[in-house]
């Protein structure tokens, strides 16, 4: 709609001296009705006009002549334009009615983006610390689709490095190969806990996991049978979770796939003489900020070293036109300058690298700690948002079909959507009653309005088709029309704001205006403007499903 009325606009202009897509970006909303549907301000066209705002904004407003339009006021230096209903309600149905749930759909790019999320750490519980990347990572990955592009997703494991040398010993000392068998992740973590706990006052401990870790980068045959194990416990219990969230990789390439892969990028770094010495380990100058630690003294390698050789790997393999990092704020710094390192190396695809930074899970205001024990298990969030789902449907709607199922999809919704509607940058303190309120700004009241539009479908005995029978409806229909034209431009704004809340806050608000229109409407009514109801009524449903369905979330049909 917003390049309909570029066009217009363009069409109205005295001089050509502004283009559609700057006029597109010009076009606002105004905040009251009364104000009209868009507005376009003149004021930043002074300067290359050569005239007043004002005077720019009547020339301009004169000259609108569009069927789309039905008044053009102007107020100072602004434009403000009133749709025709009737005109707007056709286009934006006919759209919905013929493309269904590929409504908002971009063209097709064919350009890559590799969207690197979730990345647990092996032998460690997959917490709720780790949903923030993971929801969002998802939602991203969607949302990008939906936008043309092809999507690589990646789950960077974290299994390598010295937390592995830490719980190497820690089973050695106090680890029982039958309690690990029946409960890996429980019982690693507990070890892990401990090996922090005994190592406050036995030092020597940190300098024996340095040895074990030692071990393992040589390829010791014990350490390595040790660490395989580990790792396949571990992702074993993840890919339950993921299966759960509906969550799927193209890759699970973690640290240690790149272990052979970093001296090449070690001596390109030498050939171009980025090098530095400093306190016998090697280092990257950069500009104002630290420096980048490659190698340590003993020659062992870093988290940077190994996103290196992770950037150029991916950047070989799938030649992105974009990589998000999909990470938390703490390690803003450590991708500047990994993204620095790669500039200097002279590579101009180190400007497609995007750290995508996210605020914490906080509990009692603090940052949940894997090696403090104060952990709290994403598996056990979500068997008891699915319980909780559960309980609200045998009060509510005992005889429903397929109850589990639709436990299942509300429960995780809720989890899941409670973390989305959140800008990302946010930080979030942990609550379980909250994320298991499905009352009011919810997942659950959007898939619940997504249920009760199938119901009223169902009694009406509806079927869609292609063809649009709009009449202009009820005054309350118009804002519910005006929401359903603007989902295109929110999918869009959601990708390049690199934010997943657009759209989860789309759906609450479409949920909301649509209940308001249904609280005044009877619906149901056998009149001329019936099929009209429907279709709106189709239109809405499938937008909601469409829009959770981004952000990782299932509808029910019922409730």
């Amino acid at each position: 709609m917003y390049k309909k009325i570029a066009s217009i606009i363009q069409d109205a202009l005295p001089h050509k001296l502004i283009t559609n897509t700057e006029i597109e970006q010009l076009l606002e909303r105004p905040k009251y009705q009364h104000l009209g549907d868009i507005a376009f301000p003149c004021f930043t066209l002074a300067k290359s006009f050569k005239k007043a705002p004002d005077i720019i904004a009547i020339e301009i407003g004169n000259n609108i002549k569009s069927d789309f339009i039905q008044e053009v006021h102007v107020v100072g230096g602004y434009i403000n334009l009133f749709l025709n209903k009737l005109q707007v309600t056709r286009d934006v149905m006919a759209k919905i009615m013929i493309a269904h749930e590929l409504y908002g759909q971009q063209e097709i790019q064919q350009k890559n983006i590799v969207i690197d999320f979730s990345s647990p750490n092996i032998a460690k519980p997959f917490s709720m610390g780790h949903l923030r990347s993971t929801v969002i990572g998802n939602a991203l990955a969607n949302i990008a689709e939906k936008n043309g592009y092809n999507v690589i997703r990646v789950n960077h494991l974290g299994d390598w490095g010295t937390q592995f040398g830490k719980l190497l010993v820690a089973f050695q000392l106090w680890g029982e190969k039958e309690r690990v068998q029946q409960s890996p992740i429980e019982e690693l973590l507990k070890l892990y806990v401990k090996f922090h706990d005994e190592a406050e006052t036995n030092k020597s401990l940190n300098e024996e996991a340095r040895s074990a870790f030692k071990a393992l980068e040589d390829n010791d045959p014990q350490a390595m049978a040790l660490w395989t194990w580990f790792k396949s416990a571990s992702l074993q219990e993840f890919k339950q979770i993921y299966e759960q969230l509906h969550i799927q990789f193209d890759t699970y390439e973690g640290e240690a796939f790149y272990n052979e892969k970093m001296q090449s990028v070690v001596d390109e770094l030498k050939k171009k003489q980025l090098l530095t010495e400093s306190d016998g380990a090697n280092v990257v100058e950069l500009e104002d900020m630290p420096p980048c630690l490659i190698t340590k003294q003993d020659g062992a390698t870093l988290y940077a070293t190994r996103d290196l050789a992770a950037a150029f790997y991916r950047q070989a393999q799938y030649e992105p036109s974009q990589v998000f990092y999909v990470v938390g704020n703490e390690q803003t710094l450590h991708f500047k300058q990994v993204f620095q390192v790669i500039s200097k190396m002279g590579y101009p695809w180190s400007g497609n690298l995007k750290h995508v930074p996210f605020g914490m899970m906080l509990k009692d205001g603090k940052k949940m700690s894997t090696r403090k024990g104060r952990v709290i298990l994403l598996k056990d969030v979500l068997k008891e948002a699915v319980e909780t789902a559960s309980r609200n449907i045998e009060e509510k709607n005992p005889t429903l079909n397929n109850k589990q199922n639709v436990a299942d999809q509300v429960g995780i919704g809720a989890v899941i959507f409670n973390d989305l509607k959140n800008f990302r940058l946010n930080d979030i303190e942990f609550s379980l009653p909250q994320m298991l309120n499905f009352e009011g700004e919810t997942g659950p009241y959007v898939q619940y309005t997504h249920a009760r539009i199938h119901s009223i479908l169902e009694k009406a005995k509806y079927t869609s088709s292609n063809e649009v029978t709009v009449m202009e409806l009820e005054n309350s229909a118009w804002e519910v029309i005006k929401l359903l034209q603007q989902y295109p431009q929110v999918i869009t704004d959601s990708f390049e704001q690199v934010d997943p809340s657009l759209i989860a806050k789309y759906v609450l608000q479409l949920a909301r205006i649509f209940n308001k229109y249904y609280a005044n409407t009877k619906i149901l009514v056998e009149d001329e403007q019936l099929e009209s109801r429907l279709q709106l009524c189709f239109a809405v449903a499938t937008v909601l499903k469409d829009g959770l369905k981004l952000l990782g979330i299932k509808s029910p049909e019922s409730m």
